[in-house]
């Protein structure tokens, strides 16, 4: 079931990816809360879709091989993204509105629960834990 779970978030992740890279005007204007962020920056956008992509391929691989270092890899910059969105956030004063539900459930949710994930495979052969 923890590797389902992780490939699930991987491939969430890597259509996210996907569509960050090759539609990236169509993430920018139909994800909440983006363009409250700034105006469109292609290569921002597209910077962002590779390191999601990347995020993919280590959940992936970790969930595949059972390697919760890899997995953990994956997770870590969902996971410091989605500090970063807490503090968005909160610099918007709490709001409980679209954007704040997009941010639980599609940042937060998936990040946070791929680092648990990953700390439930086997660790790598030949690691000391």
């Amino acid at each position: 079931m923890v590797r389902t779970l992780l490939g699930l978030i991987a491939l969430i992740y890597g259509v996210n990816a996907f569509i960050m890279f090759f539609i990236p005007l169509f993430w920018y204007e139909t994800t909440p809360g983006v363009a409250m962020m700034g105006p469109f920056n292609l290569h921002f956008v597209r910077d962002i879709g590779l390191v999601f992509l990347a995020a993919a391929g280590a959940l992936a691989w970790g969930a595949w091989k059972e390697n919760a270092a890899v997995a953990i890899a994956g997770a870590a910059w969902p996971c410091l993204h989605g500090l970063f969105h807490i503090q968005i956030w909160t610099t918007r004063g709490f709001p409980l509105d679209e954007v704040a539900a997009v941010n639980l459930l599609g940042i937060q949710a998936p990040a946070w629960a791929a680092l648990y994930l990953a700390t439930r495979l086997a660790p790598a052969k030949g690691v000391n834990t």
